[in-house]
């Protein structure tokens, strides 16, 4: 918890600098970069976490990982490394993403379900949401068969569970008791 909240700091502190260069769209990108890293492989945050590895060796090879990042963003990397806090850099850059996306009024909607969508079902449940949320949507679509039918809509910290599967729980615990 302690993480995610120094996380989020450095993230917003960020942010407002890379607003301040007229650079967040640039900065963004090297964010996402570095998100991806760590969703790709789990080694990549062993090595940030490693105390083996030597600040300055840490350094090089991250400019070595991301020499495409902008100036403001190998600068910051170096500075969170040598604050030993590169352990967070990972959580930084999802953070950032996230307060980006919100700056901007995007909101990321994860529909889980049964079998995949028909585009007029999915356009039904969005506009549904539409009412209730202000700004964009960015949807996500997953396929889980373990719902057996219905779906399954993540917002921000809010989920409507409208599956099969749950339902059947609900009836299952009812009848038990």
């Amino acid at each position: 918890m302690r993480s995610t909240k120094s996380a989020i700091r450095y993230a917003k502190a960020f942010l407002e600098l890379s607003s301040e260069s007229n650079s967040v769209d640039l900065v963004a990108v090297d964010m996402e970069r570095i998100v991806e890293a760590g969703l790709e492989t789990g080694e990549f945050q062993l090595f940030l976490n490693s105390p083996i590895v030597k600040t300055d060796k840490k350094i090089s090879i991250l400019k070595a990982l991301f020499p495409e990042f902008t100036e403001l963003t190998s600068s910051f990397v170096e500075l969170i490394t040598k604050n030993k806090r590169e352990y967070l850099l990972t959580e930084i850059a999802s953070a950032f993403v996230n307060l980006l996306k919100k700056q901007k009024g995007i909101v990321p909607v994860s529909v889980t379900s049964a079998v995949k969508l028909e585009k007029q079902t999915l356009v039904q449940i969005l506009d549904k949401l539409k009412t209730h949320v202000d700004g964009d949507f960015e949807v996500t679509e997953e396929v889980d068969p373990s719902l057996i039918g219905g779906f399954i809509v993540k917002m921000d910290d809010k989920q409507i569970d409208a599956s099969i599967a749950t339902q059947l729980n609900r009836m299952k615990i009812e009848l038990a008791n």
